[in-house]
């Protein structure tokens, strides 16, 4: 139990260095959330809207600037979050592998990512809830946060699987982008008035956004709809885990003789023809093998030299007697 605890502790201390190596999620980190969300306050219309709050089912009518500054920081998370869990799996997958293929657990590199996903995704959510509640305070901040770190958990597990699946940087980079920019788009009741569309219960961040405007505007719990983002993030994960493990599994193959095929190969009496001789016969009309030493058919290159006698005398060194023996001094 020790021994696995070091393991992952290890791994989770090596993962959350790779996070505060990257400098420019750090950067969006500090710089973007909060200028998302003051570019959403200023330009925004303070105008009303409808929104169709299927967590409670009703329709309720919210501040427009209000609900979109809920809609930039899901935006800014996702964005944030998946592309920090991305870049750190795909960069560091090659030295992940060499770790599996040295006898390293899989369990402990998985679990080291997904508790520096968890770490990364409280902060910035906590981070982001903060700098909205500067411009407005929600009904329920910690159901905001919540929610958002629902929605940061959905697109962390799948920057996590995008990194296990994808071999290049750029295209799960744009995958991320284009997904959150999607999510967003089509529920964000400003930008789309028909944001109550049954399309919109399949994006990753559904959930959250139904629980994010009950955080911000009523002060009922909807837990069902709180826990679609971590379901996207189990299925994720699920998926991320397969491929790491057929990515680095050993395809090297031991190569192991059985002892009876040979013998059912050459045929039944294989023994009795070659017994005295230390050789097996071949069957009849079998093919000789290429390596055969001394066999006929045999490749040259493996067959056994043979001793020419001298044709005038027939002795071995053409004097007609046997070589003589060497007798040793003393």
């Amino acid at each position: 139990m020790r021994r696995a605890w070091t393991r992952y502790s290890t791994a989770t201390a090596y993962a959350v260095t790779e996070h505060l190596r990257n400098r420019l999620a750090l950067v969006l980190v500090v710089f973007f959330v909060p200028l998302w969300i003051t570019l959403v306050t200023v330009v925004i219309a303070d105008t009303d809207v409808r929104f169709f709050l299927r967590a409670s089912d009703q329709t309720v009518t919210v501040h427009g600037n209000h609900v979109s500054k809920v809609s930039g920081a899901i935006n800014a998370v996702t964005l944030i979050v998946g592309f920090m869990m991305f870049v750190v799996t795909y960069r560091s997958a090659g030295f992940d592998q060499r770790l599996a293929m040295a006898g390293y657990p899989r369990a402990s590199l998985l679990a080291a990512k997904l508790t520096a996903l968890l770490a990364a995704a409280a902060v910035v959510c906590a981070y982001a809830v903060a700098v909205i509640c500067l411009h407005w305070v929600p009904e329920q901040p910690v159901l905001l946060w919540a929610s958002l770190l629902g929605a940061a958990l959905a697109f962390g597990g799948i920057g996590v699987m995008l990194g296990a699946l994808l071999r290049g940087e750029l295209e799960g980079m744009f995958v991320i982008i284009m997904l959150s920019i999607i999510d967003m788009g089509l529920q964000n009741p400003v930008a789309n008035p028909a944001s109550d569309s049954d399309v919109v219960r399949y994006l990753p961040s559904y959930g959250t956004m139904q629980t994010g405007v009950a955080a911000g505007f009523l002060d009922t719990t909807p837990v069902l709809h709180l826990l679609l983002g971590p379901l996207w993030f189990l299925g994720a994960v699920v998926v991320a885990g397969t491929a790491f493990r057929l990515r680095t599994r050993d395809r090297r193959r031991v190569l192991v003789r059985l002892p009876g095929r040979r013998r059912r190969a050459e045929g039944p009496g294989a023994d009795e023809r070659g017994a005295g001789t230390g050789t097996s016969t071949p069957a009849a009309g079998a093919r000789p093998s290429p390596f055969s030493a001394g066999e006929p058919g045999g490749s040259p290159l493996f067959r056994r030299p043979r001793r020419r006698k001298c044709p005038d005398t027939g002795g071995p060194h053409g004097t007609g007697e046997a070589a003589p023996t060497r007798q040793e001094p003393g």
